[in-house]
């Protein structure tokens, strides 16, 4: 009969609940204003509206297949571990044993194994979709940058704004894949107790909001995006 301890359900739903309740936070709706998703939106839109005023549109194209090239590689790379976890799954009596052999690792069932096994499968899926979905944005985004109009006086202010929200939301996707690398990481703690699995998923969530939210980097992005005056309504549509 598959048991599972009490301690595993609670880090199970301690998992759960902290990266549902982040994503929620982070991605519902449109962006929030102090956050990276937001200085990148802002900065997004200042790009299409340079697109509008190029006769040559080739560092548009190329910077688009950059984006797409990054979403593709993460998705062959969760291909690769879904299959190396597949793998493992085969030789849970052997992996068991070989884990009970290092000192700092919990000592677990075979069913337990399987479970976090599992759990990692579903982490991974979960990005390869999202890579995926993201990746065909950004191809979507750049069929739109392909039949962007020629506008040197700034014009055509809706096509501005739904290209800049298009390929945020591709960018939305291709972070949740990455965020769901972060979390698989917090899993390898499962293996060790389910006290580790708890604390290294509460890291993984400061982590992510320390850097969306109070990094250097965000305040360099909206400093960036704030030297010229705003153009139109940058706001997604």
């Amino acid at each position: 009969m598959f048991q599972v301890p009490l301690l595993d359900i609670i880090g199970l739903a301690w998992f759960i609940t902290l990266w549902l309740g982040y994503t929620l936070y982070t991605d519902l709706g449109k962006p929030r204003k102090h956050s990276l998703r937001s200085a990148m939106h802002r900065n997004r839109y200042r790009w299409m509206l340079q697109v509008l005023k190029r006769d040559n549109r080739m560092t548009d194209a190329s910077i688009l297949a950059q984006l797409g090239h990054g979403a593709s590689f993460f998705a062959s790379t969760s291909v690769l571990i879904l299959v190396g976890l597949f793998t493992v799954l085969g030789a849970t009596d052997e992996a068991v044993g070989l884990l009970r052999q290092i000192p700092f690792a919990g000592r677990i069932t075979p069913n337990q194994w399987e479970l976090r096994l599992f759990v990692l499968i579903v982490i991974f899926v979960h990005a390869f979709f999202k890579f995926t979905w993201g990746l065909r944005q950004f191809n979507y985004c750049a069929v739109l940058v392909g039949a962007a109009p020629v506008d040197k006086r700034g014009g055509h202010d809706d096509w501005v704004r739904r290209t800049a929200w298009l390929s945020t939301l591709a960018s939305k996707d291709f972070n949740q894949g990455l965020r769901a690398y972060y979390f698989g990481l917090a899993v390898l703690g499962w293996f060790v107790s389910g006290w580790a699995f708890m604390g290294a998923t509460a890291l993984v969530v400061f982590v992510l909001y320390w850097r969306e939210y109070r990094s250097e980097a965000l305040r360099t992005m909206e400093l960036v995006s704030d030297l010229d005056p705003k153009h139109g309504n940058m706001t997604p549509p």
